[in-house]
């Protein structure tokens, strides 16, 4: 197995397909220390460095990115099986939001001076990055936010709020969308700006979730001064280059692995009580499970989208709302088996794949992030169905 192990630096996006998930599963399975795999929640910073770390030093800590910027250069059709090979390891996602957000919009959109400033630090580890987007009244219709950026001088001045921004108490940096215009029309008077978390004014405080994690924050700005040269892009453009960083993240959210994954649990479940050959768990077992191969035949039409080099179109939206319904209800089953054991929040006798407390709690977010399904079915009845009336997404 060791001669399909690659080194660093190696051109992968050469290898044909086969090859590469080869070499990438070689590296992964002898790499990806086995106590972070498969982890019950998001983890921290202090946490996944290590793993992290590693995907550095081997140059695999961005796919997407060009091999100019100390990326791999990789094709979209090459991301998805490297994506597919962390996820079938179990290996744990780290704080990657300079890595699938913010360097992918410098990459296109940042100027020459800021590519040379936050990239190579991306890499090495010495920023991590947070996403200030979402707010209190301003979640899924993310167009109607009302933190304000005034400019004076050479400095944009921010007042106002985020929420549930993911890990914003291990980042240093945070990336985030302002209002700049208020005579606009909401999309058009947004921009986006990039702040140091130890700014004056900033302050953090963590949400206390279902499960006592504190994977999500409160970020709130006080008259806090960040550098007009922060500004990416042009003053109120900022909604577009947003957009543009969703549209790529939306098939991973519809990957089947989580769904597999969990289906794979929930039959270890039925073992432990005892009703796996139960007539009426095996009917709701088949029915999951059929579910889920028409998930992996859904997203396998939207990979091979990728492969053609085609875009993916609003249908991919279909993906999202699938698999993260399928996920609840597999949860929910598990939940039931448990029965009052279902109650707890930690592993049922440390067995990490007995976990449906824990599980059922974490599925219950995954209709919401990255877009709700409401939002994900409006995009779908207007923009794939041309549905009359159907609400603007």
């Amino acid at each position: 197995m060791t001669d399909t192990i690659p080194g660093p630096g190696e051109d992968m996006e050469a290898l044909p397909d086969e090859v590469f998930r080869q070499r990438v599963r070689a590296w992964i399975q002898a790499n990806c220390p086995p106590h972070l795999r498969h982890p019950p929640r998001r983890l921290h910073w202090r946490e996944t460095r290590p793993w992290y770390m590693a995907l550095a030093r081997q140059g695999w800590l961005a796919p997407g990115w060009p091999r100019e910027y100390g990326g791999m250069g990789l094709s979209p059709a090459k991301q998805v099986i490297f994506i597919e090979e962390l996820e079938r390891h179990g290996a744990p996602r780290t704080n990657d939001m300079g890595i699938t957000m913010i360097g992918p919009l410098l990459i296109r959109y940042g100027t020459e001076a800021q590519r040379q400033r936050f990239l190579p630090r991306i890499l090495s580890g010495e920023d991590i990055w947070c996403q200030g987007y979402s707010e209190p009244n301003a979640g899924s219709d993310l167009a109607s936010l009302r933190t304000e950026a005034v400019l004076e001088g050479d400095h944009y001045i921010v007042n106002g709020s985020k929420i549930w921004t993911t890990l914003a108490n291990d980042a240093n940096w945070i990336f985030l969308l302002v209002r700049t215009d208020r005579t606009a029309k909401k999309q058009d008077g947004i921009s986006f700006l990039l702040a140091p978390m130890d700014s004056p004014g900033i302050t953090v405080r963590p949400i206390i979730t279902l499960d006592r994690h504190d994977e999500f924050c409160e970020v709130f700005f006080d008259n806090v001064r960040v550098p007009a040269e922060n500004l990416v892009g042009e003053p109120n453009r900022g909604w577009a280059m947003a957009k543009a960083l969703l549209g790529f993240e939306r098939i991973f959210l519809g990957s089947p692995k989580q769904s597999t994954y969990a289906l794979a649990k929930l039959a270890q479940l039925a073992d432990h009580y005892g009703v796996a050959d139960d007539a009426v768990f095996r009917d709701r077992f088949t029915r999951l499970r059929m579910d889920l191969e028409d998930l992996k035949a859904l997203y396998e039409t939207q990979v091979a989208k990728l492969r053609r080099g085609e875009e993916l179109g609003p249908e991919v939206s279909m993906l999202k709302v699938w698999q993260s319904e399928l996920f609840q209800r597999i949860a929910e089953a598990a939940l039931e088996i448990a029965g009052e054991e279902g109650a707890l929040v930690e592993p049922i006798g440390g067995n990490r794949a007995l976990n449906p407390g824990s599980s059922f709690i974490q599925s219950r977010v995954v209709s919401i992030y990255g877009g709700s399904n409401e939002i994900q079915r409006s995009i779908i009845a207007k923009n794939v169905l041309g549905l009359p009336g159907a609400g603007a997404a």
